[in-house]
């Protein structure tokens, strides 16, 4: 059985159409990245998946469950976590499990394990008694994933769980997600950063209420229209890189460029050689180092579609 079934979903808002005809599926035990712009429908399709919002059309079943008709059942078999610190600020890291697990039912015993289990698992220990409104930005999203945990869902939905938190809070945050992900639990995450869509098993990219790619970060990339026939792209190293840009989409055949840290990606023509490259950015004056060739990233992909089907 998936973890979701959704079947051309739609929700529209009068006139407004937020979500349009999504129909994928994710199976149990994966890490599935939604993403798209804001504004793209996202929030709107979370908030039906979760039981929170009835479809205008269509359906999805979450862990089984129809989402019409069992949106009790689905609330209990899932976790959410939000991009915003959304637990009790006053309250202590313990409080807050102790609240969370009984508004989930936990009580007695059973709420003593599974709060002493979270609390191992996200290495808040240290922290049990600390109010939480005076913890860090990462101790917080741990303990937010903690509270969403606490009830064993099967199925964990994070929205933007590391926006605003530092470069090494991400990387532990990830590790923990890995583990849940070894355990079976599936997790559906959302994020702008392409670093993260990379460690996703599967990726379904929204734009403007409608699915424009479902896939593997690797099928993704593959996509013809991210590397058209006849076009290859190139990586370029030099001491200025700014100027090599400017100087680089003024070529004829550059078709797009950007900026990657200290190195310029280019997507040429492929009868254009690198050793032509080369000759036409050092008559602008620009010392080079390397040049070689790349592959398409997953900020290639998205920043391909949502132009494509922006001017559509």
């Amino acid at each position: 059985m998936n973890a979701l079934e959704l079947t051309h979903l739609t929700k529209k808002f009068g006139d407004f159409t937020a979500v349009s005809d999504l129909s994928f599926e994710v199976p149990k035990g994966r890490i599935f990245g939604f993403l798209g712009p804001n504004g793209s429908g996202k929030s709107t399709c979370i908030r039906m998946l979760c039981g929170l919002l009835q479809p205008s059309d269509g359906t999805a079943y979450v862990n089984g469950y129809d989402i019409r008709k069992e949106t009790e059942k689905i609330k209990r078999s899932i976790g959410y976590m939000s991009q915003a610190f959304s637990l009790y600020k006053d309250l202590s890291v313990e409080e807050n499990l102790n609240f969370f697990g009984k508004v989930y039912g936990l009580k007695g015993s059973r709420l003593d394990e599974r709060k002493e289990a979270v609390i191992e698992l996200t290495k808040l220990q240290p922290y049990r008694d600390r109010t939480s409104g005076k913890l860090s930005g990462g101790w917080k999203q741990r303990l937010a994933l903690a509270a969403a945990l606490i009830h064993e869902p099967e199925l964990i939905f994070l929205d933007e769980p590391t926006a605003g938190i530092d470069p090494v809070a991400r990387r532990d945050l990830w590790d923990l997600l890995f583990a849940l992900a070894g355990e079976g639990k599936t997790l559906f995450v959302t994020t702008h950063y392409m670093d993260e869509a990379e460690r996703c098993d599967q990726i379904a990219y929204i734009y403007l209420s409608k699915l424009m790619v479902h896939g593997s970060p690797k099928d993704l990339k593959l996509m013809p229209e991210v590397s058209p026939e006849g076009t290859r792209r190139i990586a370029i190293a030099t001491e200025s890189p700014a100027l090599a840009l400017i100087a680089a989409k003024q070529e004829t055949y550059c078709l797009d460029a950007t900026l990657v840290e200290a190195e310029i990606h280019m997507l040429i023509k492929s009868e254009t050689s690198d050793v032509e490259v080369e000759k036409s950015l050092v008559r602008s004056g620009l010392q080079l180092g390397h040049v070689r060739s790349i592959d398409p990233s997953l900020e290639d992909v998205f920043v391909t579609l949502t132009r494509r089907y922006g001017q559509q």
